[in-house]
């Protein structure tokens, strides 16, 4: 099998590279050899690489700068996928794509499940929501994957810019009223090749049977304060923190207060998932 993988300079991108490993030829590219807003390059690539399989991680994903660049937040996060998916359907390929927990509005009280009605805060919330419905009206076999708050130790993310101004400030004000599960990149990517690796060996309809929207996040929640005390906890930095509201720290483009995701249907179609505090440390300890 003939592997299409983007994004290899992102987070996700890099881990899957390594995952995918030993699933079928991977043929990975990064934003210098397709880059998702110029959308004649995307439908080049493609059809000179001719892949079984498309695994799409990249996005545009500067969720505050979205709210000012929204028509280029949507080609990469809606407009591309679009055209992979058309590009899918002429080849019988099948799709594996990325989405987030800000598809929602936060304001239901339990963790999201994934046929909960969507109601986006944000620009991003919103691209990322046409993507996954551009792919879904494409009928093309696909596996959608839904994830929040994901980290690593590259690219930007939450966990190293906390490490980083943990390290050069004595005190951290952070927000402790909006909720959701930090999920390790490579949780993502593992687990992606763990179901991948179903898909290979199984029957011939196994896209049929097991292909569609699901939630993929480490297990349990807690605040981004919560996040932070733990990040500072295992990386064993001194720093005070102050949990404050998010009122108190106003950002451009609104965040829902509720970003749990149920992922009980993966979890009993495929395979368990980590809690993020065992997550978090394994990722530390790297």
């Amino acid at each position: 099998m003939k592997i299409l993988l983007t994004g290899t300079g992102g987070q996700l991108g890099y881990e899957l590279e390594r995952s995918l490993q030993g699933l079928g030829q991977v043929v990975a590219v990064d934003r210098a050899r397709m880059d998702l807003s110029d959308l004649d390059q995307v439908r080049d690539v493609i059809r000179a690489v001719r892949p079984q399989l498309i695994v799409n991680p990249a996005a545009y994903t500067a969720v505050d700068k979205a709210e000012s660049e929204p028509a280029l937040a949507q080609r990469v996060n809606a407009e591309a996928p679009a055209v992979m998916a058309r590009e899918a359907a002429r080849l019988g390929a099948a799709m594996v794509h990325y989405s987030t927990d800000y598809v929602f509005d936060g304001a239901k009280a339990a963790a999201y499940l994934e046929d909960d009605p969507s109601g986006p805060l944000n620009v991003y919330g919103a691209s990322k929501l046409a993507g996954e419905q551009a792919i879904a009206a494409a009928g093309i076999p696909h596996l959608i994957f839904r994830t929040s708050w994901v980290y690593g130790m590259r690219g930007k993310n939450f966990l190293r810019t906390m490490l980083r101004l943990a390290g050069e400030r004595e005190e951290l004000r952070v927000v402790a009223d909006q909720y959701g599960a930090p999920t390790w990149s490579r949780t993502i990517a593992d687990t992606s090749a763990l179901i991948l690796s179903q898909a290979r060996v199984g029957p011939a309809d196994w896209w049929q049977r097991n292909g569609g929207l699901y939630h993929l996040s480490s297990q349990g929640s807690t605040s981004w304060f919560g996040f932070t005390q733990a990040i500072l906890e295992a990386a064993k930095i001194d720093c005070r923190l102050i949990p404050i509201p998010a009122a108190e720290y106003p950002l451009p483009a609104p965040r829902p207060v509720n970003s749990r995701l149920s992922c009980e249907r993966l979890m009993a179609r495929f395979c368990e998932l980590p809690d993020w505090k065992d997550a978090l440390r394994l990722c530390l300890e790297q």
